[in-house]
């Protein structure tokens, strides 16, 4: 009776095809692996060629804006602060007020003196009149000197006249003595009233020059302008203007537009021009400071478009941007210690130089930025720029 296990074995051929089943399809297997590296990678490539061969990226991008300082421009103690850490603030708004009743004292006085000025003035313009009324008195009794030193000099010859004829005939005996001492007497007088005639004039003629020059310093004063272009006018005018800004100024408001940041500012606080009481963030005006390698710079050009996330809102929301400018150095040379190239230990390091990057105003309105935030930054340097 034949074997029952050797009669159930396979025949030679079977187990031969058995065998070689699995061969054949681990080279299927490879062969489709391949097709699909190959389509990878011809993809891959492809994909650089049209794209990523034009862009360059860095995640070593941070969001910054300039800042603004709110100093005040006066000394004052603060009464009030309007606003608190965080506040969306407009320009122009109060944010805090200073004591300003000193400054209401000296608006005060600065208008007192801006009115007696002013009335100052209007009685210089009035004086002309006056003194150009004694500036005539005056020459009309320099007039009547004249007419007084005519009279004299005819009265004083006459007197001489007199007693010439007089002195001749007292040889003779035809004159007495009497006759002639008088007439000698009225030489001398009249010679006295032409010596005091000619002083009155020259007093006369000394009272116009006075009378002359309080004029012209009063013209001096006055002329060329009204009242309200007079200089000692305009000097009033100009404290008072001080005044009054001096007082606006105890209002201290905001400068931009944006977001209060480290307020440091409390009640009560005395305060002197240029001290810092916080600063205002402006989001709508932030920019970012992208740090590419310097390998990664030879393509890039001013004006060229810019596509950014944000770790804030992900990579679903796009801003977009230009280049706006390539600082003047890299991160390490403006550091407090900068690296020292010359020592013997030298190892070279990529450096990253910061490009300005200028934001869409609508994408930061949609979607708002704060300083300091992580972005990414593509640059497309395809595009010619500007």
């Amino acid at each position: 009776m034949p074997d029952s296990g050797a009669a159930m074995a396979d025949p030679p051929h079977a187990a031969t095809a058995t065998r070689r089943a699995p061969p054949s399809r681990r080279w299927r297997l490879l062969a489709l692996l391949a097709t699909v590296v190959l389509v990878c990678a011809a993809g891959a490539g492809l994909y650089w060629l049209l794209v990523a061969s034009h862009e360059i990226s860095t995640d070593n991008a941070y969001v910054g804006a300039d800042t603004a300082a709110v100093t005040p421009l006066v000394s004052g103690s603060v009464a009030q602060v309007l606003v608190v850490e965080t506040q969306v603030v407009k320009a122009g708004q109060p944010v805090v007020q200073l004591d300003p009743e000193d400054a209401r004292i000296g608006l005060a006085q600065a208008r007192a003196a801006y009115g007696q000025a002013e009335r100052q003035v209007r009685a210089m313009f009035a004086n002309d009149a006056g003194l150009a009324a004694q500036v005539s008195s005056r020459q009309a009794a320099v007039a009547q000197a004249d007419a007084q030193i005519v009279a004299a000099r005819g009265d004083l010859e006459r007197a001489r006249t007199d007693l010439d004829r007089r002195q001749a005939l007292a040889a003779s005996g035809a004159v007495s003595g009497d006759e002639l001492t008088s007439a000698q007497n009225r030489f001398s007088t009249a010679r006295s009233a032409l010596t005091a005639a000619e002083a009155a004039k020259a007093a006369a003629l000394a009272n116009r020059g006075a009378a002359d020059g309080a004029r012209q310093m009063n013209q001096a004063m006055i002329s060329g302008a009204v009242v309200e272009q007079n200089p000692d006018v305009l000097a009033a005018k100009a404290r008072l203007d001080a005044a009054e800004l001096a007082l606006r100024r105890t209002t201290i408001i905001a400068p931009i537009d944006g977001v209060v940041a480290r307020k440091s500012v409390q009640l009560g606080q005395m305060l002197e021009p240029g001290a810092v009481t916080m600063q205002i963030v402006p989001t709508q005006a932030a920019f970012v400071d992208a740090n590419f390698k310097e390998v990664q710079l030879a393509r890039v050009k001013i004006g060229q478009p810019v596509v950014l996330t944000s770790d804030l809102y992900g990579d679903k929301v796009k801003f977009h941007g230009w280049v706006k400018g390539l600082s003047g150095g890299t991160g390490a040379a403006f550091s407090l210690i900068p690296a020292q190239n010359a020592s013997g230990n030298w190892i070279k390091i990529v450096q990253r130089l910061p490009v300005r990057i200028r934001l869409d105003p609508a994408d930061l309105t949609a979607h708002p930025l704060r300083v300091g935030l992580s972005m990414k930054a593509t640059i497309d340097v395809a595009d010619p720029g500007r």
